[in-house]
């Protein structure tokens, strides 16, 4: 949505200035840090409506100031690496980065993904309905809760937006590609390693479930089943 804060954390100043120009120019207000400490700090003070993150960053790396944000607040995170390596993509997702981009990147591409999941947040702010019972697994899309087998189980924001795709969709067959637009808000560009990784850490979280576990159906994607 544009008018919205996007917090840029970058040491390239050319980085940040070529995002700058393409997210101002879709109307969002922009904000950048040069350290991993400053970066931390704008969070605080500016309440961003997303960050983009860059890994190699001075003082504190974008992991660890991952892993700080995302102890206190849901904000959305984009990371930016400067290599096409899983491990990378993958420690993000799983210290709760929400998406990641290689660079060099196309900062067209950048506004997209900022656009599609500052969209996704302002839908999920305004879901509403009944709770979703299966088994011994209760969703309440409302309250953003997850309780299995009596007890709540935390969720990380997109975890929760996956296993919400899943349940909705229950007995279906889901593609990596479905699942990345129902969960993301969007289309992702060629790479769907973040479903794999997101779908991991759900099976950990329904490991106390006596009925419902999440199935992988070869060459395909994956199914919730009861």
């Amino acid at each position: 949505m544009a008018g919205e804060l996007v917090l840029l954390v970058d040491d390239e100043v050319n980085i940040v200035d070529l995002a700058r120009l393409y997210l101002e120019r879709d109307g969002y207000r922009i904000e950048a840090a040069y350290n991993g400490v400053d970066a931390i700090n704008a969070v605080h003070e500016l309440d961003p409506a997303l960050v983009v993150l860059d890994i190699m960053l001075p003082e504190l790396d974008g992991f660890e100031v991952c892993r700080r944000v995302r102890a206190e607040s849901d904000v959305p995170i984009i990371m930016l690496t400067a290599r096409d390596e899983d491990i990378d993509k993958i420690v993000g997702l799983e210290l709760g980065a929400d998406d990641y981009l290689t660079k060099p990147f196309n900062p067209r591409e950048l506004v997209a993904r900022v656009k599609a999941i500052l969209r996704r947040s302002e839908r999920k702010a305004e879901t509403s309905g009944a709770s979703i019972h299966l088994g011994d697994v209760t969703i309440d899309p409302a309250g953003r809760e997850l309780t299995v087998a009596g007890e709540k189980v935390d969720l990380r924001t997109k975890e929760f937006d996956l296993l919400l795709a899943l349940a909705e969709h229950k007995g279906a067959v889901l593609s990596r590609e479905q699942l990345l637009n129902l969960a993301w808000g969007y289309d992702f560009y060629g790479q769907t390693r973040t479903v794999d990784v997101h779908v991991a850490h759900l099976r950990k979280r329904l490991q106390q479930s006596a009925s419902v576990r999440i199935e992988t159906v070869t060459g395909i994607g994956y199914k919730l089943v009861t």
